[in-house]
């Protein structure tokens, strides 16, 4: 029987191999069906290793009582359901998986790209409605055109990539980043970005510092007329400033995968009291929308979850 100081609390499911390989190297992992926050509360004393995607929060009510966790592993990128600061302090080590979906957001970032610049949203409903247009669904060229990308990690740096086929300029800027031009974009600053984007594309964490950095002050900075596409976090953009732009025209279209209305339960919500800027965007064809999918693919299922134990047993295995 394993002591407690080798047992791993895994909170949300994931691909059976993150489970496969920590039992291989020595770890009890439990996963309880059905719990609660209150549930974990009464029994996370007991633990080494926590593993979550985006069930509950790792806040300080709940780190206060992990008096034996050593390590908290995120199945994902972003790390804004942990109080990684607090958790540091505690001495327990925060791990993430960026590696194992940046090729997914990469391929839906580029997807969704197409889609806005050729219009085929539009164009797929009027076909299948028996709507035979061509002159008013004539698209856009990515060649030539310069593409903004903010925030040079793992997600950016993966667009990047994917891009260079296209002959496009692809500039980026990263506040805590340097030295990355290659043969796929050029590292640049905000003043570049704001004169000679016609796309930006954003790949930052929400952070206090990115909460609604989308916003009607951010986008006059912009010289020309822009295309806008977010695969990070919702609350970076603020909605009611993106509806704003798009009906002046200063946005010429907008790709979403994520929204700032996330937390509404979209299965059971009641289509007439949504925000009037979320009616706006749904019913507009300069906008393409997805529900958070952008690094939800078969591939990055397998990929998160083996990058999470990897990690994991290169730092605590036996």
């Amino acid at each position: 029987m394993l002591e407690k100081n080798r047992k791993v609390l895994i909170i949300d499911t994931n691909h059976e191999i993150l489970i496969r390989e920590l039992t291989k190297n020595g770890f009890q992992c439990d996963y309880f069906e059905g719990f609660t926050r209150n549930d974990y509360h009464s029994i996370i004393g007991n633990y080494f290793g926590v593993i979550i995607r985006s069930k509950i929060k790792f806040d300080k009510e709940i780190l206060e009582k992990a008096k034996n966790l050593k390590f908290i592993g995120r199945v994902g990128a972003g790390m804004e359901n942990i109080d990684v600061d607090l958790a540091k302090s505690l001495g327990i080590t925060c791990f993430n998986a960026p590696e194992g979906n940046r090729d997914a957001v990469g391929e839906h970032t580029l997807g969704m790209l197409l889609m806005l610049m050729n219009k085929l949203l539009k164009a797929n409903r009027e076909v299948r409605n028996g709507i035979w247009l061509r002159e008013e669904n004539r698209g856009l060229e990515i060649k030539g055109k310069t593409i903004g990308i903010i925030g040079y990690g793992n997600m950016g740096s993966a667009f990047s990539q994917r891009l260079s086929g296209f002959e496009a300029n692809v500039i980026a800027y990263d506040k805590y980043k340097s030295g990355y031009s290659d043969e796929f974009v050029k590292e640049t600053n905000m003043e570049e970005i704001y004169s000679e984007s016609d796309i930006l594309s954003m790949h930052v964490p929400l952070t206090d510092e990115t909460r609604f950095l989308l916003n009607n002050e951010y986008f006059n900075n912009f010289k020309k007329n822009i295309f806008v596409i977010n695969t990070s976090r919702g609350n970076i953009l603020k909605t009611d400033d993106l509806v704003n732009n798009l009906k002046t025209g200063k946005i010429l279209g907008a790709a979403l995968d994520v929204l700032e209305y996330e937390k509404l339960s979209f299965e059971n919500i009641d289509t007439e009291k949504l925000p009037e800027s979320f009616k706006y965007l749904i019913a507009s064809d300069k906008v393409v929308l997805s529900p958070h999918i952008a690094g939800w693919t078969i591939e990055s299922k397998y990929k998160l979850a083996k990058v999470m134990a990897e990690k994991i047993i290169n730092k605590f295995g036996v």
